[in-house]
């Protein structure tokens, strides 16, 4: 169990201070919505250690997580954009998941399992951006974190692709067991994808269904 408690953050000549609280469960998609500039990246920053709040805790499975280095945490984040280097081919970007001294062999494998199979040497330059979020996603497997953080990640997607792309998350998040944490303000995709939903609200997070 992902577990957030009074996670406090201000930012600078921010009055009130940001105060997290919240639990996310294994095999589970956990939304968060909120307007823009309510928070929802300040959030992410915290949990993916990029932000140290003043007070309160975040635990996985009783381990604390606060005094892991983003790199140490057993978190993977994918953000709107697709971060693939272009000029890459899509084995190169899945590899950059990697692990330090992790082997290659499961590339072609991570490709598969999000429904691309055969297109490790196809330039990531070509590709739809319905695909570059699969690849994405493939080079999230190969970290095999147990939590996933999405930050808007289908905003860039048609409508066809954004199904498809709901669908692969929800399928891989029961499948690996993963707490994932989406970040959204589109309705239809907190629908189709949460077990539970908070929006941020006033500073503070709030269950709402």
């Amino acid at each position: 169990m992902l577990r957030a408690e009074f996670l406090r953050f201000a930012h600078p000549r921010q009055a009130e201070p940001y105060e997290f609280s919240f639990i996310a469960a294994p095999g589970e998609v956990t939304a968060i919505a909120g307007a823009s500039g309510a928070g929802k990246s300040t959030l992410l920053d915290l949990l993916a250690g990029f932000l140290t709040p003043v007070s309160g805790s975040l635990t996985l499975d009783g381990t604390d997580l606060l005094p892991l280095p983003p790199e140490a945490r057993p978190i993977s984040l994918l953000l709107q954009a697709e971060n693939l280097f272009e000029h890459l081919t899509a084995g190169k970007n899945v590899e950059l998941g990697l692990p330090s001294g992790g082997q290659k062999a499961g590339i072609a494998k991570a490709l598969a399992e999000v429904g691309l199979p055969g297109i490790e040497t196809q330039l990531a330059s070509t590709l739809s951006g319905g695909q570059k979020q699969r690849v994405a996603l493939a080079r999230t497997l190969l970290r095999n974190k147990p939590v996933l953080l999405l930050d808007e990640p289908f905003s860039a997607l048609d409508d066809t692709a954004r199904e498809s792309a709901r669908n692969l998350v929800r399928e891989l998040t029961v499948q690996h067991n993963w707490h994932t944490i989406l970040v959204s303000h589109h309705g239809e995709d907190i629908a189709a994808l949460a077990q539970k939903r908070y929006r941020i609200d006033a500073g503070k997070l709030v269950e709402f269904w």
